[in-house]
C-alpha cells in the first residue's frame, strides 16, 4: 500500500509539474511570436506619387575620405527603389544626376528650388550623410558600422520652392552582432550591408511596406 501511495503521489506531482511548465511554454511561444510581427507601415511622405524626382546626395568630407563613391552609390540605389515602388513616379536617372553635379562643383551652394529647375523634376530629394563609419572610433579590429543622415524634400511646385517641406532623420548600425571581428568579416561583406540598410530605411519614408515590429 505504501508504494502505491508513494507512486501516487509521485504521478501527481509529475502532473501538477507539467502543468506549470504548459503556460510557461505557451508564453515562450508567445513572447516569438510577438518578436516576428510584422507592421503595415505607410509612408512619411507621399508627395512623390505621380511626380517626376531626383535623388541627389551628399556627404561630410571625412566620409568621402575613407568611402569615396557612397554618396552615389547611396543616392542611386534610393532612386531605384522610389522608382519601383512609388505609384506613377518619374526619376530621373542616377547617372544624368551624376553628370549634373560633375558639371556643376559647386551645386551645394545652390537653394534646392534651382536644383530641381535645372534638373527640370517637381521634387527634389537630398540625403546629407554626416556619418558614415565600419568601426567603432580608434578600433580597426571590431566592426561596428553606422550610417547617418538628413532626408529632405523640396517642392519646386510649393509657395517656398527653396526650403524644404520634409525632413527627418535616418540612422542604421549594421552588423546587428556585437564584437564581431575582422576575422569573421571582411570590410566589403559589412560595407555592403550597412549600405543596403540605410537605403532600405531612407526610401520607406517614400512608399507604403511592411516592416518589423521590433527591428534589430
Amino acid at each position: 500500500m505504501r508504494r502505491i501511495a508513494l507512486l501516487a503521489t509521485c504521478v501527481a506531482s509529475m502532473l501538477a509539474l507539467n502543468a506549470c511548465m504548459i503556460p510557461a511554454v505557451v508564453g515562450g511561444m508567445g513572447s516569438v511570436i510577438e518578436k516576428s510581427k510584422k507592421l503595415d507601415v505607410p509612408a512619411d511622405y507621399d508627395g512623390l506619387e505621380g511626380k517626376t524626382v531626383a535623388v541627389l546626395a551628399s556627404a561630410d568630407h571625412s566620409v568621402l575620405m575613407e568611402h569615396a563613391a557612397i554618396a552615389g552609390n547611396i543616392a542611386a540605389n534610393v532612386a531605384l527603389r522610389i522608382a519601383q515602388n512609388v505609384d506613377r513616379v518619374s526619376v530621373l536617372g542616377p547617372g544624368e544626376v551624376e553628370e549634373w553635379k560633375y558639371r556643376t562643383p559647386r551645386w551645394q551652394t545652390l537653394a534646392p528650388g534651382e536644383i530641381a529647375k535645372e534638373l527640370g523634376v517637381e521634387r527634389l530629394v537630398v540625403i546629407d550623410l554626416y556619418e558614415y563609419r565600419l568601426n567603432p572610433l580608434g578600433n580597426s579590429w571590431i566592426w561596428d558600422g553606422v550610417a547617418g543622415a538628413n532626408i529632405n524634400v523640396a517642392e519646386v511646385d510649393s509657395i517656398s520652392p527653396d526650403e524644404y517641406v520634409f525632413t527627418k532623420a535616418v540612422v542604421v548600425a549594421f552588423p546587428d552582432i556585437e564584437g564581431l571581428g575582422r576575422n569573421q568579416a571582411t570590410a566589403t561583406q559589412v560595407n555592403t550591408g550597412l549600405a543596403l540598410k540605410f537605403v532600405q530605411r531612407a526610401s520607406w519614408l517614400f512608399y507604403r511596406h511592411i516592416e518589423d515590429k521590433y527591428p534589430k
